[in-house]
């Protein structure tokens, strides 16, 4: 048989008709092999772990195959309650795979203190900054006759007078007194008494 008349012959077709079906198969084999080593399309969902405790997280990732590890804790938040989730990564709602890790992150126990700062003299624009990068926050503002405009002449607590160096608790709300600028160099020197006129003496011809 000539090499025409195979390839127009029954069996040529027949052997590519099996030839055909046979790798169909085999990429339908492979493809599911694929899926099921990959656990392709079986993703879990991660729960929002926030205000949880550690126990609750552990119960609650245990019934969706995941696990956790916890990182360390973080100053105290006063919106979360103690010792349970601030942060987690991944975050609530993102697709992990069976068994992933879950990072988490607890609130500490209580607020941490730090000491204040020497604000005096300092102007209210290099005070406030200094404040909130050591998480205390800007409280009452009052103001007192003194020469520097805006020039930090105290701090206070709840009414308590605070000293440099003094301890309290973060994001306590630091009250500051502010000079005026009312006192200047014409009210000085208004405020020194004038001096007496001369009096005139009798002359001795008189």
């Amino acid at each position: 048989m000539s090499l025409k008349q195979y390839l127009t012959s029954k069996t040529f077709f027949i052997q590519m008709a099996i030839a055909i079906a046979s790798v169909l198969v085999f990429g339908y084999l492979f493809m599911h092999w694929l899926t099921y080593t990959t656990d392709h399309g079986h993703e879990i969902t991660v729960p929002d772990l926030r205000k949880l405790s550690e126990q609750q997280v552990e119960d609650k990732l245990d019934e969706l195959d995941l696990d956790y590890v916890l990182l360390d804790s973080v100053d105290y938040k006063k919106d979360y309650p103690k010792h349970s989730v601030v942060e987690q990564d991944p975050p609530a709602g993102a697709k992990v795979k069976e068994d992933r890790k879950i990072y988490i992150k607890i609130n500490s126990s209580g607020f941490t203190t730090v000491r204040i700062p020497n604000l005096i003299e300092k102007t209210y624009r290099q005070a406030v900054p200094t404040l909130k990068s050591l998480g205390l926050e800007e409280g009452k503002i009052t103001y007192k006759p003194y020469l520097g405009k805006d020039m930090v002449l105290g701090m206070s607590l709840n009414g308590k007078k605070l000293n440099p160096g003094d301890k309290v608790f973060k994001s306590s709300k630091i009250d500051l007194i502010l000079g005026d600028g009312k006192v200047g160099f014409e009210e000085e020197v208004d405020s020194v008494p004038a001096a007496k006129p001369e009096t005139a003496t009798p002359s001795e011809d008189e």
